[in-house]
């Protein structure tokens, strides 16, 4: 089988009869700076194109100490709010002639350390994480060899750069709307793990939602899990066979939390019950379902461009005049 040869600048400055260096200045774009006649140019140009010359990135990242590629580690990309925020934070890389690699951790601390020492080996530029850890320690330690970005999850005191959504607020105004328009003598809330900071955030906006309709929180409203569709399943069935009946009212900190609990009244035929589901994440399907849900929709492309924007300012010194972002929600009421 006949083996290709790639072109290189090498070839192309013989083809053009000048030197390299000519043809690496004009390749790289700078060849009207450093005063390259504009017929030289036209010739050097015109032989790339016709050899569909690509410049070789591991030459060019030695050369400027720069990869050109990004860490994206997030806990499940089939998650629609990760997924779509992945997708944006894509498109924006793209155009900007970078590489976005993604990493999935399935909320494992250990998977998390590999997918980063993963990430790590392939000289990325910087690192946008979605973490599960206890602490920001680790993230600390390697700030100060890349840039890092927490996305959607920060650690509690941090002074790391964060891009997430206003969770407290808007969860309080949901709550506190529909506690105080119905006749509300229980409110459960399915959440994810307890040290988590959207877990933390959307608990306290559920609980002063509550408060300010007037309703006695009690204890056992309150029900913790992890982030998967499967433990949202698990969670509602235990409180339905509990309860001899699904619950009244319920809110879901997250949407694989309540895909968990759409499965288990699908399966369960109880589609057509009394119960009013809210949650925390919104998807485009739910405009479509034979039940009504209320829910607090995050702006991933705004997450997305405010990822984007630090990582470049950081990348390029730049100083960060906003460095820990909350992000706006809007309420969507379907009821």
């Amino acid at each position: 089988m006949k083996k290709h040869k790639r072109i290189t600048i090498t070839d192309i400055a013989k083809l053009a009869g000048v030197s390299k260096t000519t043809a690496s200045l004009v390749l790289n774009g700078r060849g009207k700076e450093m005063r390259v006649s504009d017929e030289t140019i036209a010739r050097i140009s015109g032989i790339a194109r016709q050899y569909q010359y690509q410049p070789n990135i591991h030459a060019r990242s030695l050369g400027i100490n720069r990869s050109y590629a990004l860490g994206l580690v997030i806990p499940d990309i089939t998650n629609y709010g990760f997924a779509s925020v992945a997708y944006e934070l894509e498109i924006l890389c793209r155009e900007a002639g970078i590489q976005l690699l993604i990493s999935c951790t399935d909320e494992n601390a250990a998977q998390e350390t590999l997918a980063i020492e993963h990430l790590l080996s392939r000289q990325i530029d910087g690192l946008v994480v979605a973490s599960c850890l206890q602490s920001d320690i680790e993230y600390q330690g390697l700030s100060k060899q890349i840039p890092v970005i927490l996305f959607d999850r920060y650690f509690e005191n941090t002074s790391l750069p964060f891009v997430t959504t206003e969770s407290v607020q808007s969860t309080e105004k949901l709550i506190s709307d529909i506690a105080s328009k119905n006749n509300v003598d229980e409110f459960y809330f399915l959440g994810g793990q307890t040290t988590l900071s959207p877990t933390k955030d959307r608990l306290l906006g559920f609980i002063q939602g509550l408060k300010k309709a007037n309703i006695a929180l009690k204890p056992e409203w309150i029900i913790h899990g992890h982030y998967q569709p499967s433990s949202g399943y698990e969670m509602f069935g235990s409180l339905c066979a509990a309860l001899g009946r699904p619950p009244k009212y319920i809110f879901t900190s997250a949407c694989g939390l309540l895909e968990g609990v759409l499965r288990y009244l699908s399966q369960n035929k109880m589609i057509q019950s009394e119960i009013y589901l809210t949650g925390f994440d919104d998807h485009y399907l739910y405009n479509s379902l034979a039940i009504s849900v209320d829910t607090i929709a995050q702006n991933n492309p705004n997450l997305a461009s405010h990822c984007f924007r630090l990582m470049m300012k950081l990348i390029n010194q730049q100083d960060l005049n906003d460095h820990q972002i909350f992000i706006p929600a809007n309420i969507c009421l379907r009821h």
